[in-house]
């Protein structure tokens, strides 16, 4: 039996649709839905009976403790705000979820004798990462953001709680995840939302803020490899090998919607926006083997084409 947190979010609920469907075992979902927090995502499992759910707040101790059971196989930790500019206008309740909340599941996984934690992190805990270099497991961090500084904080807590009181940890870096199911606030959902209503897509600055790109069901894969094989302790990044500006994507993203670039905007650029963020992922394609398998051409345009069936389902 696993226990995911954040198991209604975009990532999250993606890995419990792959879990259920490949018959890995009972999973149980604990998401407090925020606005980020869909249950609709989780509707094709619902009714299954490997699947339950709780809605709960990971800063909550007893609401965790009595939601999860005792020796489970692995806490799944996907719960987090994770919105740059949200964090920026208020970083209070980054702090809280992502701080105290990752603190309050380590102490009640440990309590209840979890056999494994993995902790979903971001490749923004490195900061702006500089050509030709990437972003390795082993370098130091540099937050830049309210947010990313908040997710390297609860990194140092997982990195803590293994060395002091042996928990058997893991933590994953991925990069910018896309697909089907993404809350429309991040650069992808709304640029494509926006297109398909002819509205204004905006471009932070001169557009060439540089990330790498993986498909969630990439990301997904690899999460569950890493959880089957990963060596406790240890952290994994996670990368789809498409480093790109975020101008080239939006591009792209126009041509296979066949609309116009006048729709791209360009707007005031976010406070302390980074460069390029791009990670070395060498480690998980040597120690597991895994590497990505959905081109982004091929996965951008099956992502397009589900918000437009979306789109076209609402009316």
């Amino acid at each position: 039996m696993i226990f995911v947190t954040g198991g209604a979010g975009f990532i999250g609920s993606q890995f419990v649709r792959e879990w259920i469907a490949r018959k890995l075992g009972p999973v149980i979902v604990f998401d407090k839905l925020t606005y980020a927090g869909n249950p609709d995502n989780l509707s094709s499992v619902a009714s299954h009976p490997d699947y339950s759910f709780v809605r709960g707040d990971i800063c909550d101790p007893a609401a965790v403790s009595e939601a999860l059971p005792e020796h489970c196989d692995a806490l799944i930790h996907f719960a987090a705000e994770s919105h740059v500019d949200r964090s920026i206008s208020s970083a209070a309740e980054f702090v809280r979820t992502n701080v105290l909340g990752t603190q309050v599941l380590l102490d009640v996984a440990r309590a209840r004798k979890t056999r494994r934690f993995l902790h979903i992190s971001t490749d923004e805990v490195g900061g702006s990462i500089p050509e030709p270099r990437f972003f390795r497991e082993s370098d130091s961090l540099h937050p830049s953001s309210p947010y990313a500084a908040s997710k390297a904080a609860a990194e140092h807590l997982v990195h803590a709680a293994h060395h002091t009181f042996g928990i058997d940890t893991l933590i994953t870096r991925t990069s910018n995840n896309y697909g089907p199911f993404q809350y429309p606030e991040k650069l992808l959902p709304l640029a494509i939302t926006r297109a398909l209503a002819g509205e204004p897509i905006p471009v932070y600055g001169d557009g060439m803020q540089v990330r790498d790109w993986i498909h969630v069901a990439d990301n997904c894969a690899a999460l569950r490899l890493i959880l089957e094989r990963g060596e406790p302790g240890a952290t994994y990044h996670i990368g789809g090998g498409n480093v790109l500006p975020n101008l080239e994507v939006l591009r792209t993203l126009l041509r296979v919607l066949e609309l116009p670039e006048s729709l791209l905007t360009p707007v005031t650029d976010r406070l302390g926006h980074d460069r390029r963020y791009a990670v070395d992922w060498s480690r998980i394609r040597d120690e597991l083997g895994w590497r990505p398998r959905v081109p982004f051409a091929e996965g951008l345009a099956a992502t397009a084409a589900w918000y437009r069936a979306k789109a076209i389902s609402r009316g």
